[in-house]
């Protein structure tokens, strides 16, 4: 079995499976998360120790006094520059005992006592900040969320359906790929999911779909920014999440979150992260991933097997497949604000609170179309894929033994530089994963196909200028489009058979005209200006495209813009 090619446990139309699947571990108690959540204490003890030795590890003597300097003056500054209501009320007391105690430190004292002093000072913060991050896990919670949040959905849905025929919650959020798979690995090691990022209800999604096909509850990182909203915080704080601060950017704090990612994944206690770091703002498919959190898998595999244990670290691309999403105007704005070298990106402050996901919610449901999750094809750290029983493949197939990849000299060891370049090959081979198991919609491919025409019509244009079109220059001929979508459709039909990517029952087989309605429609449901519609004549017209560009980048990095042709387009 190539390395290369490998395809679904199952294509899309074929998934027909009723939800929700029995748990894997049917006792809750016995699931990780619950364990480890039951010595809070004595887990942030065990993070804040671990992250003040590699800290300390890493640094001068002389160096530290400088480090504390850079990280108090940066917290104060986001104090009183940016607070938000979830800060603990104590936060510039807690700071200005730290400056107190780094100015009387450094008086009167030699550099060993120094050292001390400001070693006790690092503890105390890298302690705060473990606090901070660590959350819990409360079965009742659990239980209730895991009743409340389908109770909305199926509410919502058959609510915005009462005149017309009442829909199945099933239709409207599908899961699909490698569910029994990914079900084999629960009790063998540990996963690790780890999806593409697009909108702020991402994790209640990926959550809900993973209870769906019966895992365990994962642990996962929330920006505290959705802590202001009050119900928000009271679920996110005991259903597994851990707090994620992105004002708070200093080395110390950063060290901490991946202190506590390595540290949970070695206890066994499944996980999902977003490797690309934040949402997507161009709407493109993540092409570049951080090594941060994802290092720590790595390295929690590499400590595992020093301590002479066998369990294992699994990886699980996950796809997300949006017709629209709520925040994508917001998002492309952004994005071309940074590539237009503007000098400052504003960051938009968390989903906009409960009022604009129930907002979000009711603008899904009452559109025709659906949101697709697509569990990938499981691997090991070093992105061999591994079968059913977890035993990793080579690219012929061949089991090969991990633990061999962290002995140096003859013995495990733990490397800093071996480990690193791991995890850019992990990075790697999960993007490419990422595009393999990319599920087309019809929005997808109608947008891109657009926004591609456009770009062939006016070649002399940027992309700043195409953006600029006069209304009148932002006309497709009906024909024109239409041989353009069986073309690239052809085209993805040829990449699907090959292993290269999947395409929805309605992208592979739906009548061009209602393939070409229903992806203008989906696109455009919650958008007053219209990514893309078709006008009185029946050619196809944009109002905003910025819209239609963000819905376009979607199809990136595939090479498909060769197969537009605009040569026998006239003037009108």
């Amino acid at each position: 079995m190539s390395q290369e090619v490998v395809k679904n446990d199952k294509k899309l139309e074929e998934n027909k499976k009723e939800y929700p699947f029995p748990y894997v571990i049917s006792n809750m108690q016995d699931w990780p998360i619950y364990k480890f959540s039951q010595d809070r204490e004595g887990f942030v003890k065990q993070v804040y120790e671990f992250t003040a030795e590699r800290l300390l590890k890493s640094m001068e003597k002389d160096s530290l006094s400088e480090a504390l300097a850079k990280i108090l003056y940066l917290e104060r500054i986001r104090i009183i520059q940016d607070p938000w209501r979830v800060d603990p009320p104590d936060e510039m007391d807690f700071w200005s005992d730290i400056k107190q105690k780094l100015l009387k430190g450094s008086l009167d004292q030699d550099e060993s006592e120094v050292f001390e002093h400001n070693k006790e000072l690092l503890e105390r913060i890298v302690q705060r900040y473990a606090q901070e991050i660590v959350g819990s896990f409360k079965i009742p919670t659990y239980k209730l969320a895991r009743k409340v949040l389908p109770m909305l959905f199926n509410t919502i849905l058959n609510a915005v359906t009462l005149f017309r025929k009442r829909g199945k919650l099933q239709e409207k959020l599908k899961i699909v790929g490698a569910t029994d798979h990914v079900r084999s690995l629960i009790k063998k090691g540990t996963i690790v999911l780890v999806p593409t990022h697009f909108s702020n209800l991402d994790s209640i999604l990926i959550g809900w779909a993973a209870d769906r096909i019966g895992l365990t509850a994962l642990s996962y990182g929330a920006g505290i920014n959705l802590y202001n909203n009050r119900i928000l915080e009271y679920y996110f704080t005991r259903l597994g999440a851990y707090g994620v601060d992105r004002r708070k950017k200093n080395g110390f704090y950063l060290e901490t979150l991946k202190a506590f990612s390595q540290l949970a994944i070695e206890k066994g206690v499944h996980s999902l992260f977003f490797p690309g770091g934040t949402r997507s703002r161009s709407g493109q498919l993540e092409t570049k991933l951080k090594m941060g959190l994802l290092g720590t898998a790595v390295d929690a595999q590499n400590a595992v097997y020093q301590r002479g244990e066998d369990n294992k670290v699994y990886i699980v691309p996950v796809v997300l497949n949006y017709h629209f999403v709520l925040e994508a105007k917001s998002l492309i704005d952004q994005y071309l604000k940074h590539t237009g070298k503007e000098l400052y990106l504003v960051e938009k402050k968390a989903f906009g609170g409960a009022w604009n996901f129930f907002k979000f919610l009711w603008q899904f449901f009452s559109a025709s179309s659906e949101i697709v999750v697509n569990f990938g094809q499981p691997m090991d750290v070093l992105g061999n894929f591994v079968d059913e029983e977890g035993v990793s493949l080579d690219q012929f197939g061949k089991p090969v033994n991990t633990k061999d990849y962290f002995v140096s000299g003859g013995e495990l060891k733990y490397d800093t530089q071996r480990n690193s370049q791991y995890t850019k090959k992990l990075a790697d081979k999960i993007v490419k994963r990422y595009h393999v198991e990319n599920i087309v919609l019809s929005s997808h491919l109608i947008t891109f196909t657009a926004l591609k025409i456009f770009q062939k019509q006016y070649p002399s244009l940027d992309l700043y200028g195409l953006l600029r079109l006069p209304k009148d220059d932002k006309v497709i001929l009906k024909n024109t489009f239409d041989q353009n979508i069986e073309k690239l459709r052809e085209q993805l039909r040829k990449m699907e058979a090959a292993g290269e990517i999947q395409l929805s029952e309605e992208v592979r087989d739906a009548p061009l005209d209602e393939l070409i309605k229903d992806g203008i429609h989906n696109c455009s449901v919650i958008h007053v200006k219209k990514p893309l519609k078709i006008d009185k004549e029946g050619d196809i017209t944009t109002q905003d495209m910025n819209l239609l560009y963000y819905y376009h980048n979607r199809l990136l990095g595939y090479n498909l813009g060769q197969y537009i042709d605009v040569r026998a387009i006239k003037k009108k």
